[in-house]
């Protein structure tokens, strides 16, 4: 079962920053498949866990998994958007921990029938929920340069207007409707694989990304959790790919009290405030040996933070 053989990308990392003391109100604002929450509750034995989450089937299998823990493991469908009126709603308003894990889950990529991954042919959906707009929906509703855009911007695809290109001309054939009508189309337009990347991933991450509207809000959400936190509570955050780790980063850096603002700026319109103490200098990566085991935690990229007394 995917639960119990899924193990979280830089677990013992995680541990180390969150399982600070036996009791206490811990967060996963991404609870996923359970696993970094499993190993949280086993760390602090009198804490009670909030894992919240948008996708109902990994909700049901990290139920599954953190079943043993009984009322310390609350699992919520919820976005994390949404975290401090869940939280209140539960009769807390603040945390001694929250932790954001922004990947995608083995779950999703591994279902066909979500698709997620280019490597298993499905229908073009990538929805988390499984509500709103589907990734085929998206595509075949997007101009040219809306879909440039979001290719270049979301998947940093060097040659986003020749991808672009190709899907506009290929809808006017027929639907783009599958995985494999997709990988089709940009293989075509880029070539074939050239190293260990396939041409289409960064394509599928740009859409995923824009199907679920996953970078629209993180830096509020970060702030939100950030003002949850009790005094020395923790904030880590996993991220994989480099737009997600700016945006993480740099929120991070204004709440700890420095300038964003882009230089040349005359005077700072960003606001920074003092509030929390980055514990994370540069990003922690995965070991080595991580990697060989789980190759999906290669871009990993775990940041830290603390809320200060005062």
């Amino acid at each position: 079962m995917a639960g119990p053989l899924h193990r979280p990308v830089m677990l013992d990392s995680i541990v180390e920053l969150l399982a600070r003391q036996a009791e206490g109100v811990l967060v996963d604002a991404t609870v996923g498949l359970g696993g970094h929450a499993e190993a949280l509750l086993e760390r602090c034995p009198g804490a009670t866990l909030f894992g919240l989450d948008v996708d109902p089937e990994a909700l049901a299998v990290a139920g599954a998994r953190l079943a043993r823990f009984g009322t310390r493991a609350r699992l919520l469908h919820a976005s994390y958007h949404d975290l401090p009126a869940v939280l209140h709603a539960q009769g807390f308003d603040t945390a001694d921990a929250v932790l954001f894990d922004l990947g995608v889950s083995s779950l999703q990529l591994d279902s066909a029938a979500r698709g997620f991954s280019f490597r298993f042919e499905g229908p073009l959906d990538m929805r988390f929920s499984g509500e709103g707009m589907t990734a085929a929906e998206l595509l075949a509703g997007a101009t040219e340069e809306e879909l440039r855009r979001l290719l270049d911007e979301y998947g940093e695809e060097p040659r986003a207007r020749r991808v672009a290109r190709a899907i506009v001309a290929a809808r006017l054939r027929e639907p783009l409707l599958t995985t494999t009508d997709l990988v089709r189309v940009v293989g075509r337009a880029l070539g074939g694989r050239r190293g260990r990347i396939d041409p289409a991933t960064r394509t599928f991450q740009a859409l995923r990304i824009a199907t679920n509207r996953e970078l629209i809000g993180l830096p509020a959400a970060i702030e939100q959790a950030a003002r949850l936190l009790s005094p020395c509570g923790r904030l880590a955050m996993i991220a994989f790919h480099s737009l997600e780790d700016r945006l993480v980063k740099r929120t991070l850096r204004r709440l700890s009290g420095r300038c964003v603002c882009p230089p040349g700026t005359p005077t700072c319109q960003c606001a920074p405030e003092p509030l929390l103490e980055i514990l994370t200098r540069r990003p922690l990566r995965p070991s080595d040996d991580e990697v060989r085991t789980n190759p999906r935690a290669r871009s990993a990229r775990l940041r830290a933070a603390e809320r200060r007394r005062a």
